[in-house]
């Protein structure tokens, strides 16, 4: 999972600012103030793809992992990512090449292979928006709207039962997989509710991406060439999350920072 360790780092980088500054804030408390938290969010979402993504991939889904650092001024500052999946495979001719005329592709010892394809991709962005007070229990909770930037990878996974298909081993996977990457744009506008006894926080909201890609194979075998299409890779995203909220404990009494 490499692709982790830059959101983890700035995430890392992201919650070390929030806690500097936070420190140097008198404690307030969540249910009278407007003041600056830092947060994780957990989050899962439904997407449905557009542009060049929907002639490789139907639906799929994101889980997330978000760092966030809300302002006094209700500036919002996140940074973070996900795990792409999905078993819905339309671009279903990259094996044609080696499979025969009826479309089944023969094991090494001369049967039918069971062969399983999955889309896998991961996303990793840094962005920033406005919290618009509105429709909670404190000035805390509103409508968000955030735009950002960053990068997503996708491919088509292949498994083959038993392993024994020589021509789909490891080695030659990637001459199928359809590895494709490059910088995208991100909006949100979405709801964010921060309880006043902490137990509550979740939000709630639709994502918009734009991908700007290209395959990043040299060689793709069942094309005898390399691709080099330049790509719009779209996303739309129902998005929803469980809210972790940074604080700090004062004796006898729990406050946000």
């Amino acid at each position: 999972m490499k692709f982790l360790y830059p959101i983890v780092t700035v995430g890392a980088l992201l919650l070390s600012i929030a806690q500097t500054t936070c420190a140097q804030v008198t404690p307030k408390n969540v249910e009278d103030s407007t003041i600056s938290i830092a947060m994780v969010d957990i989050s899962y979402a439904f997407q449905v793809p557009g542009g060049n993504l929907a002639d490789r991939f139907g639906n799929s889904s994101m889980l997330g992992l978000n760092f966030q650092y809300k302002t006094k001024n209700n500036w919002m500052f996140g940074a973070g990512g996900g795990f792409i999946f999905g078993s819905d495979i339309k671009e279903d001719t990259i094996l044609k090449a080696i499979a025969t005329p009826g479309g089944t592709v023969i094991t090494n010892v001369g049967t039918g292979a069971e062969i399983y394809q999955y889309q896998r991709g991961y996303m990793f962005t840094a962005s920033v928006g406005k919290l618009i007070p509105a429709f909670g229990p404190n000035k805390n909770t509103g409508f968000v709207i955030s735009v950002g930037g960053g990068f997503i990878n996708h491919k088509i996974r292949i498994e083959v039962a038993d392993n024994n298909v020589y021509a789909l081993s490891k080695d030659y996977k990637t001459g199928y997989d359809r590895k494709t990457n490059g910088p995208c744009i991100t909006e949100f506008f979405g709801y964010r509710y921060m309880g006043n006894r902490k137990l509550l926080n979740f939000f709630v909201g639709a994502e918009f991406t734009q991908g700007f890609t290209q395959n990043r194979r040299p060689y793709n075998f069942d094309q005898m060439g390399p691709d080099n299409t330049k790509r719009i890779d779209l996303l739309y995203s129902f998005k929803f999350g469980w809210v972790l909220p940074l604080y700090r404990r004062d004796p006898g009494t729990y406050f946000y920072n």
